[in-house]
């Protein structure tokens, strides 16, 4: 099998477009990856994902454990086959989802966290080395270390704690993911707002070495400003030779601010949630197509797609199939969204590699 690489091909000040090279593919940077939390893409089949230009998708440690369960999906060869899926996939450690979802939840430094499923109470323990067990047993092609994501806080001494906490887990992640060199490992920056603690858990994570760095607990309530100050006080000391992963973010101006500020990779809900609830992205603004003045509209949702075909279905369609709770509506929204952010992903890396991306930038970041 291929060795997990990357390398940067070109660089626009910060911004960089490079490729990662995986056994089950390429994978252009930046990338986005949307977000496959129960081994799917909601409303999305995985052969009209790969036809919006998706190269990889995110999928979820914590929901997949819970259901149907690993063994489940080992006995059926892996995720890769469960979900008839031959991108590679990314999971995410379940650090998250043990703060966002689990309203009894207890941390243990050795234990790992101890906590309640939200969807019938039964007990869970998962310490770094039994998500690391998981994620190698869904057969991930990127696994993350397990972390501990606080909420908001501006409790110095919280973050302190939690920070150090997840170094020590990073270290036993990386000693349970043992020699698996055709998969990658990466580390999470934690440290909240707090410049310091960010450049003490990166400096920690270098120490114990990783194929790519992620920054953690963002995306849990601070502003765009104070996320792009986290990023533009890191930047400079993140390794060039490795992927950056900026976790759960965001929206197309947060993507835009975080490639200026050297980020590789994405994954949000966004795109899939909002084209669920009628929200559309496009390169003209957002489109909430439930509202009554599209009722008429018989012009495209977005002149400037170029795939898919998706033009074919009027704004006035659309509004109609949201406002009678049709399930197409949800479906080709959906669809939409993804297509604008690959499509998003694509123009970024083209502006880079022609070294007009803060032109591009400037364009676009108060816009989309």
């Amino acid at each position: 099998m291929k060795k997990f690489e990357f390398k940067v091909l070109k660089k626009n000040r910060f911004a960089r477009r490079g490729l990662i090279e995986t056994h089950r593919g390429k994978i252009e940077t930046p990338v986005f990856m949307p977000v496959g939390t129960q081994a799917t893409v909601k409303a999305c089949t995985i052969d009209d994902i790969k036809k919006t230009g998706s190269q990889i998708i995110l999928s979820n440690t914590y929901h997949l454990m819970i259901r149907p369960g690993v063994k489940r999906i080992e006995d059926a060869g892996g995720l890769h086959q469960f979900m008839n899926c031959d991108l590679p996939i990314l999971t995410d450690s379940g650090g998250f989802q043990v703060m966002s979802l689990s309203k009894l939840n207890k941390i243990d430094k050795e234990k790992g966290a101890i906590f309640n499923s939200h969807i019938d109470g039964k007990k869970f323990y998962l310490s770094p080395e039994e998500s690391i067990k998981i994620q190698l047993g869904l057969n991930s092609d990127i696994v993350m270390v397990m972390d501990e994501c606080p909420k908001k806080t501006n409790d110095y001494q919280t973050i302190d704690k939690s920070m150090n906490l997840s170094l020590y887990w990073a270290e036993r992640s990386k000693k349970a993911f043992g020699h698996n060199p055709h998969k990658a490992l990466f580390g999470i920056v934690q440290g909240g707002l707090f410049k310091d603690l960010r450049q003490k858990s990166l400096k920690g994570l270098l120490e114990i070495g990783f194929d790519g760095y992620a920054l953690g607990g963002l995306a849990v309530g601070e502003t765009q400003d104070e996320m792009f100050t986290v990023l533009d006080d890191i930047k400079e000391h993140l390794p060039h030779n490795k992927p950056h992963y900026l976790m759960g973010v965001g929206t197309p101006n947060d993507i835009l601010g975080a490639v200026k500020r050297g980020v590789d990779m994405f994954d949000c809900v966004l795109p899939t949630r909002s084209g669920r609830t009628g929200l559309a992205f496009t390169w003209q603004g957002r489109v909430n197509i439930k509202n009554n003045k599209y009722q008429n509209d018989n012009t495209p949702l977005d002149p400037e797609c170029k795939n898919l075909n998706l033009n074919k279905y009027s704004k006035n369609y659309l509004n109609h199939l949201f406002n009678t709770n049709e399930i197409l509506g949800s479906m080709l929204l959906t669809l939409h969204n993804i297509n604008f952010y690959q499509e998003l992903m694509r123009s970024i890396r083209e502006n880079i590699q022609n070294d007009t991306f803060d032109t591009f930038h400037d364009k676009y970041i108060d816009k989309l």
